[in-house]
């Protein structure tokens, strides 16, 4: 009988102020889902640089004719057996874990392989084509190890570090995270102000019902919490929502369309967006239920 007659109060609080509620459950729904959508965006970026981390390499590029930092030299043998003995030496080696090294031959056949159909590989020939080592590091952020010891030495003209060329995309992408976690904030802000507005509404409209509740002894908990339950009500349907509308972001966009058009990386998937679901639904609930306790409270002490 009491669960029921609290539940009367919220359906009631509903009626009233309707326009308000579904208010709520937009802003609620919209601030949720640019949540959800940086938590997901955080989670791709970490996935992508675990996958280049376990395939980037740096690259040591020899001196060919056709360079000019070279001075039209081609590095010798001796220059090359000179960097593979400071990559196989005690002070690199700790940070190597393997090494190949590609003549100008199999550089120029890799080359053609990775450009085939195309211009670049109508034109280009085997002098135009650098020897080089590939170098797989234990650890991917020691690469400036690599560039600073093998940049200088006589024969090379240029050390490249893959993740370096990458960074860059990973920048954007954090910073296309940061902004979905500040839109997402904002509009937060606004619905716990929607919600605190409206919790403070439901119960002016209902200021006799109080007065007579507060005459008959009911408890201040007893007044409190059909006022609580409508903001967090209001606030599980917008997370609700927020939860559907991520898990279809991940299962249709990223897995459908994503995933068709870019092979080459591995993408989040729905263990993923179910995981960001509970994380939703909960910020949702503790946020509506703290600014519609703290409303209600302010507004029976007034």
């Amino acid at each position: 009988m009491r669960f029921g007659l609290i539940m009367r109060e919220v359906g009631q609080g509903f009626r009233r102020n309707l326009s308000m509620v579904v208010s709520v459950i937009l802003v609620t729904f919209i601030s949720l889902t640019f949540f959800g959508a940086a938590i997901l965006l955080q989670l791709q970026i970490g996935q992508m640089k675990q996958y280049w981390d376990d395939r980037a390499e740096v690259t040591v590029y020899m001196c060919i004719e056709a360079v000019t930092t070279c001075d039209g030299a081609t590095a010798t043998q001796e220059q090359i057996d000179a960097v593979q003995a400071q990559l196989d030496g005690p002070t690199l080696s700790p940070f190597v874990e393997r090494v190949t090294f590609e003549t100008q031959e199999e550089a120029f056949a890799r080359f053609q392989e990775m450009f085939a159909g195309t211009e670049l590989a109508d034109y280009a020939t085997v002098d135009d084509i650098s020897a080089d080592f590939l170098i797989k590091l234990v650890d991917p952020d020691d690469s400036e190890v690599i560039v600073d010891a093998i940049g200088g030495m006589p024969g090379v003209d240029e050390v490249n570090d893959q993740r370096a060329l990458l960074q860059p995309i990973f920048d954007i992408m954090n910073a296309a995270s940061y902004t979905a976690v500040g839109i997402a904030a904002l509009m937060l802000v606004a619905a716990v102000l929607l919600i605190s507005t409206t919790i403070r509404l439901s119960a002016f409209s209902r200021r006799r019902e109080l007065a007579i509740m507060r005459l008959v002894g009911a408890s201040n908990r007893f007044i409190e919490t059909p006022f609580i339950l409508e903001g967090v009500l209001a606030s599980l349907i917008g997370s609700v929502l927020a939860s559907g509308a991520i898990v279809a972001l991940v299962q249709f966009f990223v897995r459908g369309y994503l995933a068709d058009s870019i092979a080459t990386y591995t993408f989040i998937g729905l263990p993923e967006g179910l995981l960001v679901v509970p994380i939703i639904i909960g910020v949702g609930a503790i946020l509506a239920g703290l600014s519609a306790s703290v409303a209600i409270r302010r507004y029976l002490k007034a």
